[in-house]
């Protein structure tokens, strides 16, 4: 969630999506990490809920809902700052974690381990689907093709929508993450070892697959192209997702964990914390975001930008001259991001630790 935000400071910073500086491109590639840790560590989340707890595919079933509808709301005017409904909608990343849930809701009825392979295999051999250079339907781009192929309408004359995260292979992620429950159910120590075994061996087979150009990214990369070589090897597809940005993501993300649980101080105390209210964290901090977006360019400008109040962060395109942030600037903001969110964090996770209404389970 913390390097989440800082791609989100990016969107409103007018500063391009992987380029053209190793600066700009890496402050948007740490954020690549996010979006599979939180769809596959969701699948995890509900393996272990299932393990203390009955009804969890009505659960799942319901809270899916419940983020898709967040989705083409709340988080579609957090993004904009405007109720222009009728010109943009998004269907961005709670689509996609609100959709899995409800296919999980029907997956998690099978055995964890046909659960996962379905998922692996979703994941892995998804490239084999057709991706039509025009003319997609609308539902081949929910399922699938996302937004390279254009908005759809809703009906004749409908709101455009741009689907940012398809379904495939997301659905995929996480079921495989639900199998993935099983083993963190084990002692420690075995825990542990498979965590880095499973880790460590999916960041290899992305190196080495992406070294051959052999299969799981429909952009090669060059050594001779517009971009220097290690920028370009790293520069995989994320929409929709690739095998190769899966394996490059979630291999060191899953190789951390033991890490990660072990570690302590200041720092680590924050990230629990965040991570105690990860829903909450996301909902606030898009509209938090956005507002200091206006401040800045008040303090900068003299004035709010109309820019500010288009549709971001897919439909509002370039900055306006003189507009663009620096990356230190970029990064500012970030970290005042993270002290503000701390503290209505902090209010909420103790909130949710004095009560038990059934409604907290949702926020």
């Amino acid at each position: 969630m913390v390097l989440m935000a800082i791609d989100h400071v990016r969107v409103y910073s007018g500063l391009p999506a992987g380029g053209p500086t190793p600066g700009i491109f890496f402050t948007r590639w740490v954020t690549h990490f996010c979006a599979p840790a939180f769809v596959f560590f969701a699948g995890t989340s509900a393996y272990l809920y299932g393990q203390r707890a009955t009804g969890l595919p009505r659960f799942l079933l319901t809270r899916g809902l419940w983020l898709i509808v967040l989705e083409l709301t709340v988080l579609r005017i957090a993004w904009t700052f405007n109720t222009d409904f009728g010109e943009y909608n998004m269907l961005g990343v709670l689509w996609a974690i609100g959709w899995s849930m409800i296919a999980l809701a029907a997956l998690c009825r099978l055995p964890a381990s046909v659960t996962g392979a379905f998922g692996v295999g979703m994941i892995a051999l998804h490239h084999l689907l057709p991706m039509p250079e025009d003319g997609a339907s609308a539902l081949w781009k929910v399922l699938y093709v996302g937004f390279w192929n254009g908005p759809f309408r809703l009906g004749a004359g409908g709101p455009p929508v741009i689907v940012l995260y398809s379904l495939i292979p997301w659905i995929g992620i996480m079921a495989a993450g639900y199998a993935f429950g099983r083993i963190m159910t084990l002692e420690p120590a075995r825990r542990d070892r498979l965590c880095l075994v499973i880790g460590l061996a999916a960041t290899v087979l992305f190196a080495v697959l992406r070294a051959g150009n052999v299969y799981g990214d429909p952009q090669p990369w060059s050594s001779t192209g517009r971009m220097p070589a290690l920028l370009s090897f790293l520069n995989t597809s994320k929409y929709p997702a690739s095998l190769l940005f899966v394996l490059m993501t979630l291999g060191p993300a899953i190789a951390l964990v033991p890490a990660l649980e072990r570690a302590r101080g200041i720092a680590a105390g924050w990230l629990t914390l965040f991570g105690r209210v990860p829903f909450f964290f996301y909902v606030l901090h898009i509209p938090l975001i956005h507002a200091l977006a206006l401040a800045v360019s008040a303090l900068r400008e003299g004035r709010v930008n109309d820019w500010l109040f288009a549709n971001h962060p897919m439909g509002a395109g370039s900055a306006p001259d003189g507009y663009t942030w620096s990356l230190p600037l970029l990064y500012l903001v970030w970290a005042i991001t993270l002290v503000l969110l701390y503290f209505a964090c902090r209010w909420f996770a103790a909130l949710k630790a004095r009560r038990t209404d059934w409604w907290l389970k949702y926020l």
